[in-house]
């Protein structure tokens, strides 16, 4: 099968033939997504994994005719997080693409079946662009805890979870959203306030996914007991608390959020196919992967990047 494969870190990827690995039933391959965390990657972040490899976990297509999504977290279902309803935790989790499990990045993925969900139409690409993200902001929020009048800041807000997660937000009826990105036109249309510089605000609640680069500047403008969601970090560079004694003093929380359930994915599908969320993406040909992730590393991607792969 034809596949974007990933032969050495920080360096393009090399369209070519590969043989699909895993464990279970076929999907054909339509779309998916690039996801933030295949960026780190990329970049060599997880230093665990070993290339080549064919990425890909945000992925949509068919399974006998019918159009499907798969739910990227193989997980093992038997360990206490599997049993509790949380395997986003999942002592034994392995999410396709990443080792010997071949992703989405190529035209077929083997998967258990339980894996696959239904999808409520045939608009394949909104559900690639917008199940990971929509998962990840529901997930993230019921970590929050969230009132209506809560002032919420997202910082990225443009990039493909940020401009999905504002929605979300703006969803559960949040009145005061701002967002830090550069895209401020578009967050404006969502009725999210753009905002470039954050020093002068506080906020109750920040959903950071930057990371690195933003963090300090975050927990600066975060109130006291205020609540700090650590979603991402986009550079896969170490964060480093340059005033932890304010955090301190200020009694705040930093929380992390891995991830996302089966049902919160299942959840954010039908949120996106009653047009709750709006899907905001840019389609590339599988052949244009490396001209894909270079707009994303420059952030000239509005919202999510999707993969065109048949």
């Amino acid at each position: 099968m034809k596949a974007a494969i990933l032969t050495q870190f920080n360096s393009p990827f090399v369209i070519g033939n590969a043989e699909s690995k895993g464990v279970g039933v076929k999907v054909n391959v339509a779309y998916a997504g690039i996801c933030g965390r295949d960026l780190v990657i990329w970049k060599g972040g997880f230093k665990n994994l070993k290339l080549p490899l064919i990425l890909g976990h945000e992925i949509v297509g068919y399974y006998k005719g019918r159009p499907v999504a798969v739910y990227p977290n193989l997980n093992c279902g038997s360990c206490e997080y599997c049993k509790s309803g949380k395997e986003n935790l999942c002592d034994n989790a392995r999410i396709l693409g990443e080792g010997e499990i071949t992703g989405g990045y190529a035209e077929e993925v083997i998967i258990p079946e339980r894996n696959i969900i239904p999808l409520p139409d045939d608009k394949l690409e909104k559900y690639a662009a917008t199940m990971d993200p929509v998962a990840t902001a529901i997930h993230a929020t019921k970590l929050a805890n969230l009132n209506r009048d809560s002032k919420v800041l997202v910082t990225g807000a443009g990039g493909g979870v940020g401009i999905h997660l504002v929605q979300y937000l703006k969803y559960l009826g949040i009145s005061s959203v701002y967002g830090l990105s550069s895209k401020g036109e578009k967050l404006q249309e969502l009725g999210v306030t753009p905002i470039s510089d954050i020093r002068s605000e506080k906020f109750d609640t920040i959903f950071e996914l930057v990371g690195s680069k933003t963090i300090n500047d975050s927990l600066r403008a975060l109130k006291k007991e205020g609540t700090l969601v650590l979603i991402g970090n986009t550079e896969g560079e170490p964060i480093t608390l340059l005033r932890p004694a304010m955090t301190i003093m200020r009694q705040q929380k930093i929380i992390g959020s891995a991830s996302y359930t089966k049902a919160e994915y299942e959840e954010a599908i039908r949120l996106v196919g009653e047009g709750k969320i709006k899907a905001i993406y840019e389609i590339y040909e599988l052949e244009r992967i490396n001209e894909a992730y270079r707009k994303m590393m420059e952030r000239k991607v509005l919202g999510r990047a999707v993969l065109k792969v048949v």
